[in-house]
C-alpha cells in the first residue's frame, strides 16, 4: 500500500511488527489512527513512550514491574514456598489470571534455543537457583510452553534444581502440544495446574 502517502505506509509497517498482525489488520488500526482526533492520537502516543520509559523488570523475578519489585512480589498473602517458572511476563498473567494458582513467579525471559544461539546464560536461569537457595521454595513448577524449547528448558532446569533438594513439577499434559499458554483459555489452565505432574 503506497497511494502517495509514505507516512501511512510507515504506519502500517510498524504495526505489522507487532506480533499476529498482518497487513490488513495493520491497515485497519492505522486508518483507526488517522480517524482520532488529535487530543486521542497524542494520548496515545505518550502512553506508548510513558510504557517504554517507565516499565521494567521486577529485580527479585523478572516481571514486568514500575518500580524495584513487582506488585506479586509485593503481595505478602502469596505462597512463598511455591514458585512457577514461566517463560515471559505474557505467561505470568495468563496462569495468574486462572485463580487456581497464588504462589510466586519467576521469568524466565526465553528458552534455551541453541539454534537460535540462546543458551543458560542467556536466561534469568541463575536468579532462579539463588532464589530457591535463598527464598526456603519447596517446589517449583515449571510451566515452560510445550514446545521442543520449552520441554529441553524445563529438563534442564529440573536437572539443577532436583540437586538441591527442591521438588519439580510442570502442569499437566492437558495443554496443546506446540501451543502457547498466552492462547491457552482459563479452564485448561486450571486443570493443568491442578494435576501438574513431577518431572
Amino acid at each position: 500500500m503506497n497511494y502517495g502517502l509514505p507516512l501511512l505506509k510507515a504506519l502500517v509497517e510498524h504495526f505489522k511488527k507487532l506480533p499476529g498482525i498482518g497487513e490488513k489488520t495493520a491497515r485497519r488500526l492505522a486508518f483507526s489512527i488517522l480517524d482520532m482526533d488529535g487530543a486521542e492520537v497524542r494520548e496515545f502516543a505518550e502512553t506508548l513512550l510513558q510504557v517504554k520509559k517507565s516499565i521494567g523488570f521486577c529485580t527479585r523475578c523478572g516481571n514486568l514491574a514500575e518500580g524495584e519489585l513487582c506488585e506479586i512480589c509485593k503481595d505478602e498473602r502469596r505462597n512463598g514456598t511455591i514458585l512457577c517458572v514461566v517463560e515471559r511476563p505474557a505467561d505470568l498473567y495468563v496462569l495468574d489470571a486462572s485463580g487456581q494458582y497464588r504462589g510466586r513467579y519467576h521469568v524466565l525471559h526465553g528458552v534455551l534455543s541453541p539454534l537460535d544461539g540462546v543458551g543458560p546464560k542467556d536466561l534469568n536461569l541463575e536468579r532462579l537457583e539463588r532464589r530457591v537457595r535463598e527464598e526456603g521454595i519447596q517446589e517449583v513448577i515449571i510451566a515452560t510452553n510445550p514446545s521442543i524449547e520449552g520441554d529441553t528448558t524445563s529438563l534442564y532446569i529440573a536437572r539443577i534444581l532436583k540437586k538441591l533438594g527442591v521438588k519439580v513439577t510442570r502442569p499437566a499434559r492437558g495443554l496443546p502440544l506446540g501451543s502457547s499458554l498466552e492462547y491457552v483459555d482459563r479452564g485448561t489452565i486450571t486443570r493443568a495446574l491442578e494435576n501438574r505432574e513431577p518431572i
